[in-house]
């Protein structure tokens, strides 16, 4: 029987609600494009799900909290990369691969990068009962903000 627990059959996982705190804190978030309905963070006026596709809206003028599906990133960096400039603010939560291509064309020189200490703690959102688990891999934010 397979272990969930280390599972990485899914790509949707939960953010740290105590980092998501203190990020919301600073920034304010007033969208979140890769919500689900199993886990929606608190103080965000509009989420959209999957079935949404929040790749497909308008993120003007939201402050926007991305934590996508990895198994997409570079879509997702492209689109907050494309909707720099029509939102107030995109904050980009990501692993810390900075060898990638999608990493220099979409976020490098054009983003504030603030790398995280330490492995942040992730929950699958198919099963918010789970216990969360450590990424195996650093993390980063990405700043976008309209200019």
């Amino acid at each position: 029987m397979e272990n969930k627990r280390f599972s990485s059959n899914t790509d949707e996982w939960g953010s740290p609600l105590d980092k998501f705190a203190q990020w919301n804190q600073e920034f304010k978030f007033t969208l979140d494009p890769c919500g689900t309905k199993a886990r929606l963070l608190p103080d965000i006026a509009t989420t959209y799900t999957k079935k949404d596709n929040g790749l497909t809206k308008n993120w003007k003028d939201h402050r926007v909290f991305v934590n996508p599906p990895y198994s997409d990133i570079k879509t997702w960096c492209k689109k907050c990369y494309d909707e720099r400039n029509n939102a107030e603010l995109i904050v980009l939560l990501m692993f810390a691969r900075t060898d990638t291509s999608y990493f220099h064309e979409y976020i490098n020189n054009i983003a504030e990068v603030r790398f995280i200490r330490g492995r942040l703690k992730f929950f699958p959102t198919e099963h918010p009962d789970m216990k969360m688990t450590g990424a195996t891999f650093a993390s980063i934010l990405c700043i976008y903000r309209r200019r």
